[in-house]
């Protein structure tokens, strides 16, 4: 394809998703749906805009590694310990009871054992990147029954090698697969590179290089990890996994989603497409009604499988029927387990097609049958949250706190002290090195962007508190959280007047003057070293400070207007005068 065509299908790839995501997010049937659907119009079936649509699913296949890093960022390896007993007990027993069912049907058939056990566990897995993106359109990923969801996908994806070697062990050719051990040496490879070296190349990288150097570094970690894995004969988005993992505590976890979220996003929805592209619709025109029987058949038996576990776990049927559809397509790892199943002679070729084309029914058919799921009426008893583990590794910080110098030092203290939690965010590392030292856990994140604000979970907090030092900084973020998060109370820092009536403006609900408390400390002090009694040097000062505030508010009114300003402050100190004589007298 040269660059004109290139540039031709590119714009038409553009308009096809421009156009369909959405209209079919306006009919309720997912953006998935919308790429699939505009994947076929511009494919070989449709207007057959690029030549060989394998090779950008191949190429787009980093989106879902891009998915499991991120996921990994959220999981650090204490709560994935608490989730054991869903990975092991859900996980396996959908695993095992799906391929079971499915292998049983093919089996009786094909009387193939090879096909059957193929064909079987290759079904049996889902698409990690269809399941997580509609928990996460329908907002139940950080549910009860969304975390359970979630564990069965973390089984599948753990499952990937094992089939593989499976698949590999009925080919004919003679082709041989990696020793076992090289993937346990690539895994722990990965871990001692994770535990040591990824958290001081991120110190080194935040300190002296851009904002470029540092999308540039978690693109590297990202994919350095995947390659090692395909190297060594894993799964690329195992290895993806991991290295998120080995991150989920560190201080930059939510600059690295914010860094690798616009490049997820992207592949994700060109992974779709590509999907789109590679329906044989040919092969289901010959038999549409069969095919999409059980392309729904399928769909049934898993929603049941993994409904009936749920129940077990403690989820209601209308719940677990739609986490069940949510989970019951057939995987993009399908496609991968058919083609090395029929170029190694395990099944045919024609058998491979089929049930590649099911796979891609049950893909394009999973959003509208889980949208119709969702018009049933809700039941009112929801279950309770109260059994499941996630209240005890979840936080659920009220403040945030921006920048977390000495200033903002002082209310982390206070609210750690009165068990209320935050987050707090600075962009220094040699300063966050420094403050985790004592213990607080502060994440390295530049407070003035959006996406790094959406990432540390700002939507969750009541109270942001902008301690930064620098004044064009903190008016930045005074205005962008203002402005996104009206609902939101902002405390700002101001150095000065003018700070303060900048601040205010812009939207800050309380600014707080960063010396004029200690000063009046100061004054306190002075006054009880001249002769005052400590209830008079307090009353003094108590009254000072409160008409110094109303000035302030009411200088904030004629802050464009210097001769007013002039008059208020002349007035201000005539006001003072009186009223400190008059107590003089009193």
């Amino acid at each position: 394809m040269d660059g004109h065509n290139l540039l031709g299908a590119l714009l038409f790839l553009l308009i096809a998703v421009a156009l369909a995501v959405p209209l079919f997010r306006r009919l309720k049937l997912g953006a998935i749906l919308g790429y699939l659907v505009a994947g076929l119009v511009i494919g070989p079936e449709g207007v057959d805009l690029f030549e060989n649509p394998k090779n950008i699913l191949h190429f787009s296949e980093i989106g879902v590694v891009l998915l499991l890093f991120v996921i990994g960022l959220e999981l650090s390896p204490d709560k994935l310990w608490l989730m054991r007993r869903h990975i092991a007990g859900l996980g396996v027993g959908q695993l095992l009871l799906s391929a079971l069912f499915i292998g049983a049907i093919v089996l009786s058939f094909f009387q193939s054992m090879s096909a059957a056990l193929i064909i079987g566990f290759g079904l049996a897995l889902s698409s990690t990147a269809f399941a997580i993106q509609l928990m996460a359109e329908k907002g139940i990923l950080a549910s009860p029954a969304g975390r359970r969801g979630f564990a069965i996908l973390l089984l599948q994806d753990l499952a990937v090698i094992p089939v593989l070697f499976l698949v590999q062990s009925f080919s004919q050719t003679t082709t041989q697969p990696h020793p076992w051990w090289y993937g346990v040496l690539g895994i722990i490879t990965l871990i001692v590179v994770g535990r040591f070296a990824l958290s001081p190349l991120l110190k080194l990288v935040s300190r002296y290089g851009s904002r470029e150097s540092m999308t540039a570094s978690s693109l590297l970690i990202v994919v350095g990890a995947a390659y090692l894995m395909e190297l060594v004969g894993l799964s690329m988005g195992m290895g993806a996994f991991i290295a998120g993992i080995m991150l989920a505590n560190s201080s930059y976890r939510h600059q690295l989603e914010s860094d690798i979220e616009p490049f997820k996003g992207l592949t994700l929805g060109l992974f779709f497409i590509a999907i789109g592209m590679t329906l044989d619709v040919q092969l289901f025109l010959k038999n549409p009604l069969l095919l999409t029987m059980l392309a729904i058949g399928l769909m049934l038996l898993k929603s049941v499988i993994i409904a009936g576990l749920l129940k077990l776990s403690g989820i209601g049927w209308r719940l677990g029927m739609q986490m069940g559809l949510m989970l019951s397509q057939g995987g993009e790892f399908a496609f991968v387990v058919m083609t090395q199943a029929s170029e190694g002679g395990a099944i045919s070729s024609n058998l491979a097609n089929q049930v590649s084309l099911i796979v891609g029914l049950s893909m394009a058919l999973t959003s509208p049958m889980v949208a119709l799921v969702g018009m049933w009426k809700r039941n009112p008893k929801q279950e309770s949250p109260s059994t499941d583990i996630q209240p005890k590794y979840q936080d659920n910080p009220e403040v945030m706190i921006m920048g977390f110098g000495r200033f903002g030092q002082t209310t982390g203290r206070i609210l750690a002290a009165n068990g209320i939690p935050f987050i707090a965010l600075d962009k220094d590392a040699e300063h966050i090195e420094f403050v985790q030292q004592f213990g607080n856990k502060v994440h390295f994140g530049d407070a003035s962007r959006l996406d790094v604000l959406h990432a540390a979970g700002i939507e969750k907090v009541k109270v942001v508190l902008v301690a930064t030092d620098e004044v064009a900084v903190t008016e930045k973020i005074t205005s962008l959280v203002a402005h996104h998060y009206p609902e939101i109370k902002v405390i700002a820092r101001a150095r000065n007047r003018a700070a303060y009536w900048a601040l205010r403006s812009l939207g800050a609900h309380r600014v707080v003057r960063e010396v004029f408390k200690g000063s009046l400390d100061a004054a306190a002090s002075t006054l009880s070293s001249l002769g005052f009694s400590t209830g008079e040097a307090l009353k003094t000062i108590d009254e000072f400070e409160s008409h110094d505030n109303a000035m302030m508010i009411h200088s904030y009114e004629h802050r464009d207007d210097l001769d007013k300003l002039i008059e208020i402050g002349r007035k201000g100190r005539a006001d003072l005068e009186r009223l400190f004589k008059q107590d003089v007298h009193h």
